[in-house]
């Protein structure tokens, strides 16, 4: 027997087998992979023209934003017709003073047909139904003495569906003028005094301006809707030829004088209370002769300042007033053309009812 110097011949595996075995393990784990991810990615395969893709959850990225629409698109444009509101006439009735206070304007209105109140809250007489904070009206002595009042007119002024205006008797005025004669249209023996005896503040007065002024700015913080300026310029009525003539009274300066106090009280209520409408007093004469020579109210000077002209004695020339105030530059002036009268209008114009 041959010998082998103490070795036998090698009997373990072969490395091809070896090899052949561990490469079909790999190629099973392989497949087995292969079909786990094939079910597990199934819901992330989606089909389209460009054939099938995978889109895995954290691969997706968020659209992009779409272009604007191009101006000149050609999707049809829609249009919104405003609706179209009806005129809002001014039907108004002169009510006492004691309706400020005591409940009974609603039911006083209802009796006159009229929507709106009135209220002389600066009476010709210069005295005030509220409680002004003015200096001059305690030295005039016009200021009531219930300090209640002024909450009184807040409730009124804020119950739901009541319009409510407020008269101030500008210049004629017989109270501050007897306190303050610098302000006063005078005559030679003292103040000048009109047809009913009152006194008047002088329309040339910067004091009295300002006095008039902040009256009015004090009501509509009270809440008032409209202020209505009466008596807004120098007088007429009585021995106008036993005035002063002076400075402070000369006719070539009314016009300018006049619409001086009408632009800076309206300056004054669109910078703190744009939404309270400015009215004002005139008659119909004025209104056809277009400047009063007398009073200093020219047709411009109001139908461009004002909201809503208030005219006495109109009568039959109501179309004719329209058209005058439409040509100066009055808003609507068939809706702010109001008639004063003593008895209710027709219900497509406006009108006061004020004996």
């Amino acid at each position: 027997m041959r010998k082998h110097y103490g070795y036998d011949s090698y009997r373990g595996r072969s490395p091809l087998r070896t090899f052949l075995k561990a490469t079909a393990v790999v190629l099973a784990v392989v497949l087995l992979l292969g079909v786990a991810a094939l079910f597990f990615l199934e819901p992330y395969w989606v089909v389209s023209a460009d054939g099938a893709q995978l889109r895995l959850p954290w691969s997706q990225q968020t659209p992009a934003p779409s272009a604007e629409p191009s101006p000149f698109s050609s999707s049809p444009v829609v249009v919104v017709t405003p609706e179209i509101q009806t005129p809002a006439y001014l039907h108004a009735a002169f009510l006492p003073g004691e309706a400020l206070y005591d409940g009974s304007a609603a039911a006083r209105l209802t009796e006159a047909g009229a929507e709106a109140a009135l209220f002389d809250m600066k009476t010709d007489e210069g005295l005030l139904h509220y409680r002004s904070e003015l200096p001059l009206a305690d030295q005039a002595g016009v200021n009531p003495k219930d300090t209640a009042l002024n909450a009184a007119i807040l409730a009124l002024n804020g119950t739901d569906g009541l319009y409510t205006v407020a008269r101030v008797s500008c210049f004629r005025d017989n109270s501050l003028p007897k306190a303050r004669n610098d302000m006063a249209v005078r005559s030679p023996v003292g103040n000048w005094r009109d047809n009913g005896g009152y006194r008047w503040l002088s329309p040339s007065s910067s004091d009295a301006q300002g006095y008039l002024i902040d009256i009015c700015l004090e009501l509509a913080g009270l809440g008032f809707d409209e202020i209505l300026l009466d008596n807004a310029g120098y007088p007429v009525d009585g021995n106008l030829d036993y005035i002063v003539r002076n400075d402070a009274y000369d006719s070539a300066l009314f016009p300018a004088t006049v619409r001086g106090f009408y632009t800076d009280l309206v300056q004054r209520l669109e910078e703190q209370y744009p939404e309270v409408v400015l009215s004002v007093v005139t008659d119909r004469d004025t209104l056809e002769a277009a400047t009063s020579e007398e009073s200093g109210q020219t047709l411009s000077g109001m139908a461009e300042r004002m909201d809503r002209i208030w005219v006495r004695d109109l009568g039959a020339a109501w179309t004719q007033c329209v058209q005058l105030l439409d040509e100066a530059g009055l808003s609507r002036p068939e809706v702010n053309l109001v008639s004063i009268d003593t008895q209710a209008g027709v219900s497509d114009r406006s009108w006061c009812l004020w004996p």
